[in-house]
């Protein structure tokens, strides 16, 4: 009876497998395994094309190093989403010249702007694989922190080996939990510069009131250009740079898609936690994402208390801002989805399913059920501070101690050789580290980042006295309680006194000595010396359990996998960062009952939604546009006007933000940039009748350039394929 209940259960998630075709986010190496499927849905070029990193459309995608891009002209124009280019709009603007309310546009190479400090695009050239390369080295003996730092040790070794040529940023990723390993090596290009961002109208049109939301009609686009130096090699800024010249760019269609058509979306997926155990699920959807949700909130309110709307201090934190709510709303979707749908149901019959197949077969019970014991307890151990560890995750949001706690691990790291140097304080992490100082000049006012301390001090204050931290309560002065006139009296004091908030003087930190960092008056120095050794000792546990997960945590993968063989599901990874590619087709979906949402919506719900008032103000020249209603060359054929987003049945995450939408023959028809609430809850389980990605529609991207904004130097440069 046993066995005929397993075999009915695994027949039940063979079909379910089957059915949701559209589910995955596949490694390119695995598509030639997925052909017969990508050519019945309609994909008309050869799969293994789309394997090749370095062969067309693969190495016309780019990472941005948290959204993905696309070249889109042989001159290095590269196409992204508003808001991942939104920084470097914010970091251009003033408050007497609000690129972000007025948009830019570059008529010449001359007019482009540096982007942000530390922008990148990063080009994949090449993915090794290099599990047995580590696992060979990774004795039975060899537990906990030994573990993790024999790890980090040769993921350092293949890195630098990886990284001798120059222009090249490696690095090594785990796959199922540390199951495998890949080294993967891309062009880092260093000169990249903002060439085109419609109004805030356009590129946040209905802003977090729409975000995550169906009907929406947002510009969600922007472009760079990547810039190299005379000799085709990755350099510095400099006005003698030359525009790079990629090996490939995508062509743009002007034709679109129509409801039914197959679509593919390649890009660089952040992160997902598709084969967490139900135990972690039930965790993060009942303790740790409400909590998140509720500091994110309370972060947005102080800052837009403190920082008055069109101000310079409030400019400084228009991309924090935007962070903060773009997740704020994310977690509300996601727990709302979780409290009213079946994910914990299902994860837990999987789960339940998953056991009775390890028990029924001795060899596997050997092998596996340790394995899912370790975990359970190391899962349940870590729950004891994570209390403690988010509320002083979001007291990092108050720059001054955080920067000062990076300068002091920095030359505490700088007593090593370069080797031994904790991931980060590497010379490979130079440049990055002095961007990041250099960022915070733009996103920083003393005023806002004092209140934020304050408030999460007061969260920290009020854990079990367990959970806190003797140096931290030391510094602040709230060992025996929390006066909060005294804590915003010395706060006042710190950031009054401290330098840190001086570009220079950050900068004039690197390369500083220890004593130096020991002897300075500086009290956000001070403060970063107190906790330094507690930091040290953090750092420790975590490793620790890092260590002691990379045992347990690829073994059960390895059940996991092997169990989805049996049921012939075919096996993905989860999210980690790395180039992916994922496909489905343009649909609409059916939210609740009695409400059926279309898969497009046009230039009409623009006007429609217009207030004048943001979040939805629409730029009057596009008013007008719309009003004129020239629309020829980019209309839908049925709905006889400009289609401006579509929804698809695409698999995506953070990081696919900015990913180009191509379709059968590798056009591209769209960019992604979105997903619907509804589905939100896909970074922990797919739902195939909500998942839903939104793109901004090529056919509305060419109408707004060509008709509103004047962008013709640059459609000039696209090839548009109007066929």
């Amino acid at each position: 009876m046993k066995n005929s209940v397993l075999a009915l259960s695994v027949c039940s998630i063979l079909t379910a497998a089957l059915a949701n075709a559209d589910e995955g986010m596949w490694q390119p190496h695995q598509l030639p395994e997925l052909e017969a499927v990508l050519k019945a849905k309609g994909l008309q070029i050869d799969a293994k094309s789309i394997a090749e990193l370095t062969a067309f459309p693969m190495n016309a995608v780019i990472s941005l190093g948290g959204c993905t891009a696309s070249f889109v002209s042989k001159q290095g124009l590269a196409l992204t989403n508003h808001h991942c280019a939104y920084s470097s709009i914010q970091h251009n603007s003033t408050a007497q010249n609000n690129l972000i309310e007025r948009g830019f546009l570059a008529k010449t190479p001359a007019e482009e702007l540096p982007a942000a400090p530390g922008s990148k695009i990063l080009v994949t050239e090449a993915v090794s694989n290099v599990t047995q390369q580590i696992k060979q080295e990774l004795t039975p003996q060899l537990q906990g922190k030994d573990r993790f730092d024999k790890i980090d040790q040769l993921r350092k070794e293949l890195v630098a080996e990886c990284e001798a040529t120059a222009g090249y940023r490696c690095d090594v990723y785990s796959f199922h939990g540390g199951l495998e390993y890949y080294l993967i090596k891309q062009l880092e290009i260093r000169d990249v510069r903002l060439v085109h961002a419609p109004p805030g109208g356009v590129g946040v049109f209905g802003g977090d009131i729409d975000n995550w939301m169906w009907p929406r009609h947002t510009g969600d686009y922007a472009f760079y250009r990547a810039y190299v130096g005379k000799d085709g090699k990755p350099a510095d800024y400099s006005a003698d740079n030359v525009a790079f010249v990629p090996p490939s760019a995508l062509k743009v269609s002007a034709k679109g898609v129509q409801q039914g058509d197959f679509v593919m979306v390649l890009g660089y997926p952040g992160r997902t936690n598709r084969y967490n155990t139900a135990f972690e699920v039930r965790n993060q959807f009942t303790t740790v994402l409400p909590a998140a949700r509720q500091y994110r909130q309370e972060a947005i309110a102080l800052i837009k208390q403190h920082a008055a709307e069109g101000s310079e201090a409030r400019i400084k934190y228009e991309s924090i801002l935007a962070g903060l709510a773009n997740y704020a709303k994310n977690y509300d979707g996601m727990i709302q989805t979780y409290q009213k749908g079946t994910t914990q149901q299902r994860k837990d019959e999987f789960e339940a399913i998953l056991h009775r197949w390890i028990e029924a077969e001795p060899s596997r019970k050997a092998k596996y059920k340790p394995a899912l014991l370790s975990l359970q307890q190391l899962l349940d151990a870590d729950t004891a501070t994570q209390q403690r560890d988010l509320i002083l995750n979001y007291f990092g949001y108050a720059q001054l101690f955080s920067t000062s706690r990076k300068l002091y691990r920095l030359a505490l790291e700088q007593q090593k050789p370069d080797e031994e140097r904790e991931t980060g304080f590497q010379q490979r992490d130079q440049e990055r580290f002095k961007a990041g100082l250099k960022r915070m000049s733009r996103s920083f006012d003393g005023a806002v980042d004092l209140e934020i301390a304050l408030h999460f001090l007061k969260h920290y204050a009020a854990l079990p006295k367990p959970q806190r931290l003797a140096a931290f309560d030391q510094y602040f002065g709230i060992a025996e309680g929390f006066d909060e006139a005294a804590v915003r009296a010395k706060l006042v004091q710190i950031y009054q006194t401290s330098l840190l908030s001086d570009e220079v003087e950050r900068l004039a930190w690197i390369g500083k000595s220890v004593e130096e960092f020991k002897t300075s008056q500086d009290p956000a120095i001070q403060f970063a010396v107190a906790l330094a050794d507690i930091d040290l000792q953090l750092e420790n546990d975590s490793k620790n359990y890092a260590g002691k997960l990379a045992v347990a945590r690829p073994k059960v993968m390895e059940a996991v996998i092997a169990f989805n063989k049996a049921s012939q599901k075919p096996v993905y990874a989860d999210a980690n960062g790395t180039l992916r590619v994922t496909f489905g087709e343009v649909k609409g979906y059916q939210p609740r009952d009695g409400v059926a949402y279309q898969p497009f919506t046009t230039l009409k719900g623009i006007s429609e939604k217009h207030t004048g008032q943001s979040p939805f103000n629409a730029p009057a020249a596009q008013l007008a546009a719309i009003a004129g209603g020239d629309f020829s060359a980019y209309a839908h054929p049925e709905l006889k006007t400009v289609p401006v987003n579509f929804l698809s049945t695409v698999d995506t995450t953070g990081g696919n933000s900015g990913s180009p939408t191509l379709n059968g023959k590798a056009e591209l028809v769209g960019l992604l940039f979105d997903g619907v609430i509804e589905g939100i809850i896909g970074n922990y389980d797919y739902d195939p009748a909500l998942n839903r990605s939104i793109h901004v529609d090529s056919r509305y991207l060419l109408w707004q350039m060509e008709k509103v904004d004047g962008a013709t130097n640059l459609t000039a440069e696209m090839e548009i394929v109007r066929e």
